[in-house]
């Protein structure tokens, strides 16, 4: 197996690179990642600079075929992670040493739990090796750069327990988010059907808040591929960037992205979209693939009341129980996703800190913060919308 390091994803082939892709991740898609670098969004003055880590073996015509991938950026800060880690940076200043440049694997800004340890499904039985070459191909990179850390963000608890396996170094880390899941016996039928499962009170208060929206007068539809048109691409990018500009001060994703998202994004997207007359009022960005559904950006011209519900949770749980998935990630924070039925969730990451002293710190640290995120947890699900046994 040969380990290539590459800035640029357009260097491999998109069928190629898909092989290996996670099946129901579409962040990991070449699409998703390659329009981030085309469109700049990712690259020179943004932070995120791309290092991904591709392994490659011969086939039997002796030329060289990807059989695994490791997403990698060099980051010159810690925005657009959600993972926060200001307090080891700040931990850094004070041992006097440098936090950043670091290494991060993760689909830029997008906090939401998918495939990182990409591995050509006919490899399994080689995941082991594949695995250890990626890691083998980060480490390099962290000692071109003199990288402070490395840190694998949102991977399954699989790739989590595979990394800890290969590398003695490696820190486990557990963080919360609030995800719907479908029943894995006998799935909902249908919305009604999943309210079925709340108690009186809640599953009354959810359909007093579509109810608000339909007697808003307001159009709302589903679009997918090549419904979602330049048009309301446009729409997307104004409304994301107002929102942007209103939270978090700067938008990450930059004008290029949504003008390359007609073709490029067709086959992933999925907005939810709100007309009055005709015309877009407010509306969510959002992607699927396979068993999972994922809920990203939300913004509006016109305030309604409820309507960030309905069209950031109830219209895409409708979407997973009609496409029969697995989960519904709605992104980062929020706990007022619980009474919706977006419960408490566990997200894993993964870290290697190379100062010692700063590495004692937070292998002291994680466990501790690990008990209290599940005994909060455990504290939040309790107060859920669904029948208690």
């Amino acid at each position: 197996m040969k380990v290539k390091l590459l800035e640029d994803l357009e260097a491999v082939n998109p069928g190629a690179w898909d092989r290996v892709a996670g099946p129901d991740d579409p962040f990991s898609t070449h699409a998703f990642l390659s329009t981030l670098e085309a469109s700049r969004s990712v690259g020179p003055g943004s932070g995120w600079h791309p290092v991904h880590v591709t392994v490659w073996d011969e086939d039997a015509a002796g030329e060289d075929e990807l059989v695994g991938a490791l997403p990698l950026y060099v980051k010159e800060h810690s925005y657009g992670e959600y993972i926060f880690d200001w307090a080891w940076a700040d931990a850094a200043m004070r041992v006097g040493t440098d936090y950043y440049p670091k290494l991060v694997a993760m689909a830029p800004f997008t906090p939401a739990t998918g495939s990182r340890l990409l591995v050509r499904p006919d490899q399994r039985a080689r995941q082991r090796d594949i695995v250890g070459a990626m890691l083998v191909g980060a480490f390099e990179v962290a000692e071109q750069i003199d990288a402070s850390s490395v840190h694998f963000l949102y991977v399954t608890e699989d790739e989590r327990d595979a990394l800890l396996a290969l590398h003695p170094e490696l820190m486990p880390r557990l963080s919360m988010q609030y995800h719907w899941h479908n029943r894995s016996e006998a799935p909902y039928a249908d919305f009604d059907d999943y309210l079925g499962a709340f108690r009186s009170a809640q599953r009354k208060k959810v359909r007093k808040e579509r109810r608000r929206v339909s007697e808003a007068g307001l159009d709302v539809r589903l679009l997918q591929g090549a419904e979602i048109t330049p048009r309301i691409w446009r729409f997307l990018d104004r409304v994301y960037r107002n929102t942007a500009n209103r939270k978090w001060g700067s938008p990450y994703l930059s004008r290029a992205f949504f003008e390359l998202a007609p073709e490029a994004l067709k086959d992933i997207a999925l907005a939810v979209v709100a007309f009055r007359d005709g015309e877009p009022v407010a509306a969510t960005l959002n992607f699927e693939r396979g068993r999972h559904v994922y809920g990203r950006y939300w913004g509006c011209r016109e305030s309604h009341e409820m309507l960030h519900f309905e069209l950031c949770y109830y219209r895409l749980i409708e979407r997973a129980i009609e496409r029969g998935a697995t989960r519904f990630e709605a992104g980062a924070q929020g706990q007022h996703k619980i009474k919706r039925g977006l419960l408490p969730s566990p997200v894993h990451s993964v870290h290697w800190v190379r100062h010692p002293v700063l590495r004692d710190a937070v292998r002291d640290f994680l466990p501790r913060e690990a008990g209290a995120t599940q005994r909060d947890m455990e504290e939040l699900a309790r107060s859920g919308p669904f029948k208690r046994e």
